[in-house]
């Protein structure tokens, strides 16, 4: 039996994944979490084999979680299962540690078959967008620079930011001015919507 976490913070797109593999022979979902940030835990306590991470959730998302997991859970295997068919995300899931990325609009035959293929130490990998990924440049972020881009990207004040990072409002305003410099834009929402496009955030 193969055992599956779902990590995904919309509630009906979780259940309706568990409710679909659940009707395989050989797959049951043991846990379920809203948040990478919960991931651990719950391997922890259900003995996962295979952990379906969304890549956009609230307080860790599914490439930073994946990270944490490849240090931390190295035998578990990792299938990026996202909304977001971008180039970047597809090269970070690979460097994160994932074995497999597939779109939610899949069959669900192929979802079936992918995980199947990562719990016997396959990868997933679609050529197209393997080539897409090769095309696109690497992220010219540094980690810190997409933290506070994340955040800008909601409009929220500079002194706000600042106060959410425990950082100088002056170091914020020189990440930013750097973050918009590297994504070739004139100011931050645009570099977090340029950021976002390329799946650098």
């Amino acid at each position: 039996m193969i055992k599956v976490l779902i990590a995904d913070d919309q509630h009906l797109v979780r259940g309706a994944l568990a409710a679909l593999l659940n009707l395989e022979d050989d797959i049951q979902v043991v846990a379920e979490c809203a948040d990478g940030d919960e991931v651990a835990q719950a391997l922890d306590d259900s003995g996962a084999q295979v952990v379906l991470l969304d890549v956009q959730m609230p307080r860790l998302d599914g490439l930073r979680t994946a990270q944490l997991l490849r240090d931390s859970h190295p035998e578990v295997k990792i299938l990026i299962v996202t909304t977001f068919d971008r180039p970047g995300y597809f090269r970070q899931a690979f460097e994160a540690g994932a074995s497999g990325f597939l779109v939610k609009d899949s069959p669900p035959a192929e979802l079936v078959a992918a995980i199947r293929r990562v719990h016997s130490g396959g990868k997933v990998v679609d050529p197209q967008r393997a080539m897409l990924s090769v095309e696109t440049r690497s992220n010219p972020l540094t980690e810190r620079e997409r933290e506070i881009l994340a955040l800008a990207a909601g409009g929220g004040p500079v002194s706000q930011i600042a106060a959410s990072l425990h950082l100088s409002a002056g170091t914020v305003r020189n990440h930013l001015s750097n973050a918009i410099g590297k994504t070739n834009t004139s100011n931050r929402i645009e570099a977090a919507r340029t950021a976002r496009e390329m799946g650098w955030i």
